[in-house]
């Protein structure tokens, strides 16, 4: 059903300054980052309106399993039905609103029995059985399923679109499928997992994300790695903003050292073995593709400034029968990294929660943060997020 867009409750003019051309514009209003209105909006018109990535598919191996999850603010039942199909419901029972299985509880079980008072749905959410439901009369169980929610899968990972009236995926994701898609992301298994809680505003980490101007200051394992000026993000089509990084002559990939225990990821170019590829998808995940190993990097909005970040480190299956395989090398360099900028983050939310913070300038390094921030400006004043960037293609 069309929604008339409501802008966000921020002040017009200081969005549109955040729309302005690289070099003129300026950080988002204030109210951006500590407000629990414009989270409200973005909840509504970025995250229930968009494309989210809610997990892995290896989460859901098999016909019969079950999975409950978060979208924004929506408990969505995802569940791989007897044909195999992957399905999604909207978490709530038919009869009194129930939960059929808690918040990342998971099954594997023929059908789904809500827990309060036996309701039973077939794996295609259709109401199998609702004990005394008889004695209603003209009671039509047909007309009481699970209601349906909008999911794909897309390289081992799951999507949800909660309004159901987004943009098809594919268009979401635009460019994006050509980059990602020579490190076949759906094969690889993962290997560890993280989950951090931050003070901090989801779209600081995208900041944070898109540029490595911090990187001299506060990540000195990164910097023996990686050239930090070696980054560029040019504009494609798509919801996302980033691009490719440089390793080090000594280096094969991200670790301490720049050492790998894995192994190349089977049929990736070889120039592809010299560089990392980092991608922001709005709203809530990050994309970190090495030669021999993929981090992702998940967000979980709480509040207008505390979020939880899920960490996951996937690797090739051949990585795992290798001899003397662990993927600590990857964790380690990137636990260290992530704390990092855990603690930056945290004092940028203090700060941007100040009476004397002011939008400050985006320097020269920080083009893809423009990138980021002036399409959020421009949904706030548009009233709904455009996953086509302003760039155009010509001036690719």
């Amino acid at each position: 059903m069309f929604k008339s867009p409501v802008p966000a409750p921020v002040d017009r003019a200081a969005a549109a300054r955040s729309c302005a051309s690289h070099g003129c514009s300026v950080n988002l209003p204030q109210e951006s980052y500590i407000s629990s209105a414009v989270f409200d909006w973005e909840m509504e018109n970025l995250w229930a309106s968009g494309w989210l990535c809610v997990g892995r598919t290896e989460s859901l191996p098999a016909s019969g399993a079950s999975l409950a999850v978060t979208a924004g603010r929506e408990g969505i039942l995802l569940v791989r039905d007897s044909a195999g199909v992957l399905r999604a419901f909207f978490n709530v029972c038919r009869h009194r609103g129930h939960e059929v299985l808690r918040p990342g509880e998971s099954s594997s079980a023929p059908c789904l029995r809500c827990p309060y008072h036996g309701w039973t749905y077939d794996l295609d959410g259709r109401l199998r059985s609702a004990p005394r439901a008889g004695e209603m009369p003209g009671f039509d169980p047909s007309t009481h399923g699970l209601v349906s929610a909008r999911v794909e899968e897309w390289h081992g990972w799951v999507w949800l679109n909660a309004s159901g009236d987004a943009p098809p995926l594919s268009e979401w994701l635009g460019d994006l499928e050509e980059l990602v898609a020579p490190y076949t992301p759906g094969l690889l298994r993962r290997a560890v997992e993280k989950s951090y809680d931050v003070a901090a505003n989801w779209k600081l980490v995208h900041e944070n994300f898109h540029e490595c101007y911090h990187c001299t200051s506060i990540h000195p394992q990164l910097c023996k790695v990686t050239p930090v000026d070696s980054g560029r993000s040019p504009a494609r089509s798509g919801a996302w903003v980033g691009g490719p990084m440089d390793l080090m002559d000594h280096a094969v990939t991200m670790s301490l050292d720049g050492h790998s225990d894995g192994v190349p990821i089977p049929g990736l170019p070889r120039e592809l073995h010299r560089q990392v590829r980092y991608f922001g998808v709005v709203p809530n995940l990050f994309l970190s593709l090495h030669p021999d190993y993929v981090l992702t990097h998940r967000i979980e909005p709480l509040a207008a400034d505390r979020i939880r970040i899920h960490c996951e480190w996937l690797f090739p299956p051949e990585a795992f029968s290798a001899p003397g395989f662990s993927p600590d090398y990857a964790f380690r360099f990137w636990d260290v990294t992530n704390l990092q900028d855990w603690a930056a983050l945290e004092s940028v939310q203090r700060g941007v929660s100040s009476r004397g913070y002011r939008p400050g300038p985006l320097t020269v390094k920080e083009d893809a943060v423009h990138q980021f921030v002036s399409r959020i400006a421009r949904a706030y004043l548009d009233g709904f997020f455009d996953p086509s960037p302003a760039t155009s293609a010509a001036a690719r």
